[in-house]
């Protein structure tokens, strides 16, 4: 038997037999399993295994963690054992049904930002290295300045930077659309209209140069350039609408009459009630993210950067994607990314100290690798594989992250963009703030690593995670 095959075996036998197992699933570093009885789960047994970096029971499924590659492989096992196998979506939407209402909420949110992530993670790519090769030191070692910068190139930088903020509303109706079960192209088009160039434009009325178009006498009307929450809420209530539609229009006009009604009614609801209100409602979140990390004597990196993890674990950190867009949309830069940053290099460095302290080759082998994944920027192999199965290494990681926060509140870091971090996250501060960036991440790195060597693995721990080792 094949190392992979006994592996995928003992998974199953750990999670209480096929007959337990209602289907299996795989993402880019988990196996995600939808169980019948979670209390035949033997979680330890599952941590023991060998290749297993972590496993936790989370929105609906119980998932593994093994790795980049190693997933596919398992997963393939797995099915070859008789496991029903799905697609992702397929597991997600079983999945969705549990938890509770926000956390269903919270994970429809991150479902419809997941395929657009990318897109605006290349923007901010682009914003950085606009920066850096706008500075004067670098134009100075070509003999320029940056009156020699012509406004063609200004132009092409700007469309690189620009697109993906100005036509948000449309990626986001769209991938609304997609998960809420309505036709995509039509919440493509959807989004399209909240950005048409007849309307007066978004950025334009903020900075007083239009006006909104003033319906029946105290209904502003205007463009959503740059807006999430206006596109997110009419493509909730456009794919509802769509579904109910086509129940009731006979088959030989669906065609016609399914987009046809649902653009006109989602266009009316979205210009004259969502978008008015949910704009104010936006502004009113930004605000508050705006006040929480203008705090003063560095208050904000050293809160957020202490929370961030405990909120990643519980699965609702998506949430944060849509402050970070419309921080990068309103100001152009990116002060949380900085913060998290250090929460998310404080969990490697508590992970490097277990590792590099422990007498446990299991575990050696386990918090090394995790380690360098969290200084890629996933944190997951980190806490769920060490530090949280420990306890204390994750507290020693939770005070790394508030450390380094603090430092980057100090320095006022702010990033180009979003959703890359640590080691990737350089590309972000190549406007002149790469110097600080890796420093402040050192500091989250540093005293995480120092708290775990020196408070957070005991020998009594050290015992205990050897007998674990024992008993595998």
């Amino acid at each position: 038997m094949s190392e992979n095959r006994q592996i995928a075996q003992e998974i199953i036998e750990a999670v209480g037999g096929k007959d337990n197992i209602v289907s299996a699933a795989h993402c880019a570093t988990r196996l995600r399993m939808m169980v019948k009885d979670k209390e035949k789960i033997d979680l330890q047994k599952v941590e023991n295994i060998d290749k297993v970096k972590g496993a936790f029971f989370n929105s609906g499924q119980f998932q593994i963690i093994l790795g980049t590659g190693t997933v596919n492989r398992i997963y393939d096992e797995v099915r070859q054992l008789g496991v029903t196998g799905t697609t992702k979506a397929e597991h997600a939407k079983e999945a969705a049904k549990s938890g509770n209402a926000f956390q269903r909420a919270v994970r429809s949110f991150g479902d419809v930002f997941v395929p657009i992530i990318p897109v605006l993670v290349a923007t901010g790519l682009f914003m950085g290295l606009r920066g850096l090769v706008m500075q004067e030191k670098i134009l100075a070692s070509f003999g320029l300045t940056p009156d020699h910068i012509s406004e063609n190139f200004i132009l092409f930088t700007q469309v690189l930077t620009d697109t993906a903020f100005i036509f948000l509303p449309a990626l986001i109706a769209w991938s609304t659309f997609r998960v809420f079960g309505g036709t995509s192209v039509i919440g493509l088009v959807l989004g399209l209209m909240l950005v048409s160039p007849a309307l007066p434009n978004a950025w334009a009325v903020a900075g007083g140069d239009a006006q909104p178009i003033m319906f029946l006498g105290f209904i502003p009307v205007l463009g959503y350039q740059g807006s999430v929450l206006p596109a997110f809420i009419a493509g909730v209530i456009g794919a509802k609408l769509e579904q109910k539609i086509r129940k009731r229009v006979p088959e030989t006009l669906d065609l016609i009459l399914t987009p046809f009604l649902t653009l006109l009614v989602m266009i009316i609801l979205a210009l004259f009630v969502i978008g008015p209100v949910f704009h104010t409602v936006e502004e009113l979140i930004l605000a508050g993210t705006v006040a929480v990390l203008e705090l003063p004597f560095g208050l904000s990196g050293l809160f957020i950067g202490f929370v961030h993890q405990i909120i990643v674990i519980t699965g609702v950190h998506h949430i944060f994607n849509l402050l970070e867009i419309q921080l990068l949309e309103k100001f152009g830069s990116n002060p949380f990314n900085a913060i998290i940053t250090c929460a998310i290099a404080a969990q490697g460095g508590a992970a490097l100290a277990v590792g590099l302290k422990t007498k446990s080759k299991k575990l050696k082998a386990l918090a090394l690798p995790s380690s360098l994944s969290a200084f890629l920027g996933i944190t997951e192999p980190a806490i769920f594989g060490v530090n949280l199965r420990y306890v204390k290494p994750f507290i020693m990681g939770l005070i790394g992250g508030a450390a380094g926060g603090f430092a980057a509140s100090i320095f006022g870091l702010k990033a180009t963009g979003m959703a890359i971090t640590v080691i990737p996250g350089t590309l972000l501060y190549l406007n002149g703030q790469i110097l600080l960036y890796l420093f402040v991440n050192l500091i989250a790195i540093g005293v995480a690593f120092a708290l775990t060597w020196t408070f957070g693995y005991t020998e009594n721990l050290k015992q205990q995670i050897e007998n674990d080792s024992k008993a595998a």
